[in-house]
């Protein structure tokens, strides 16, 4: 699927605000609300669009404290080790990584006595794992879910 401007300016409007409806988009761009729909479909349909969903600020939900990790496994345990830790609804996200760590893994908690038992009884239990380094994060200065065009 080719992407053109039109289809750009809708992602555009959408990554700002996914709520935003098919009329709303449709006068921002000079298009009928029909063409806008057809459009939205059709990205979605190709995987351009993946998915639409909210973004829960984890300070206001209790999750305040967020820790980045370095995870390096064995190369036989690497994948079940990934998978395992995806699986863990304290981690919003782990990537397999080029350089001297294997995984990186973003974790989110209430405070730091579940982050201490998270480190000790979960990640720590998981057979494969070779070194883990970790970073707290003091102050976010900017964040974001996706890509912007």
């Amino acid at each position: 699927m080719k992407i053109d401007a039109t289809d750009r300016k809708i992602l555009a409007l959408l990554t700002d605000n996914g709520r935003m409806s098919y009329v709303d988009i449709a006068k921002e761009l000079g298009l009928s609300r029909v063409a806008v729909r057809e459009r939205i479909h059709q990205l979605t349909e190709e995987g351009v669009i993946e998915k639409f969903s909210v973004v829960i600020n984890s300070d206001k939900v209790g999750k305040s404290v967020s820790a980045f990790f370095e995870v390096d496994c064995e190369p036989t345990s690497l994948v079940w080790v990934a998978e395992t830790l995806a699986e863990n609804p304290k981690v919003a996200s782990c990537y397999q990584m080029t350089g001297p760590s294997t995984l990186h893994m973003h974790v989110l908690v209430e405070d730091f006595d579940e982050l201490e038992n998270f480190i000790n009884e979960e990640l720590y239990a998981l057979e494969g794992i070779t070194r883990v380094e970790s970073h707290i994060l003091l102050r976010r200065f900017k964040s974001r879910s996706g890509l912007k065009l």
